[in-house]
């Protein structure tokens, strides 16, 4: 395979060759590798879990605050037996 001649069109993020037959190909370009810790990242880890804990909670308490507040029966009165 050829490099790309100086006429190729230019795609972003991407390698444009030549092939033997005149024909151009693109290649996406690879991304960079990253080495990062689990603190600072995604997953299941400690700081993840404690803030999916708290979120969990907060919506328990809108839900009961919800429900007192309009009077409902479904969950509050139904379920639990408070009010």
């Amino acid at each position: 395979m050829a490099a790309s001649p100086a006429n190729a069109p230019a795609i972003r993020g991407a390698t444009v060759t030549t092939e033997d037959g005149g024909r151009l190909n693109a290649f996406a370009t690879e991304p960079r590798m990253e080495v990062v810790s689990a603190e600072s990242g995604w997953g299941f880890h400690e700081r993840a879990e404690k803030l999916n804990g708290r979120m969990a909670m907060l919506g328990f308490i809108a839900l009961l605050a919800t429900e007192f507040a309009l009077g409902g029966e479904a969950f509050t009165r139904g379920l639990l037996g408070l009010g």
